[in-house]
């Protein structure tokens, strides 16, 4: 399965690290990802593949809270499958 991350808050040091570690935590692969500044606001999204992950958008999710929490940022997590429907007319 794939998944779509989405990521924002005030920029500072250590998001991509503390994202990307919880993600290999999980077993999660990041198999795209786009960031940008937009002034001091950090955006990312990302591409995982959960194929080979034991984990669920679920368990995921809650793990991505953690981090949320740590680094006061907005993570969102949700089926590839889902996003590409909410975003196709």
């Amino acid at each position: 399965m794939k998944a779509i991350m989405t990521v924002t808050g005030i920029d500072h040091t250590g998001i991509i690290a503390a994202v990307a570690n919880a993600c290999a935590a999980q077993n999660a692969n990041i198999t795209n990802v786009s960031q940008t500044l937009m002034g001091s606001y950090f955006t990312m999204i990302m591409q995982l593949e959960l194929d080979d992950a034991p984990t669920s958008l679920t368990n995921l999710q809650e793990t991505m809270t953690e981090v949320e929490h740590s680094q006061n940022l907005e993570i969102r997590v949700q089926s590839e499958a889902i996003f590409n429907v909410m975003h196709t007319l």
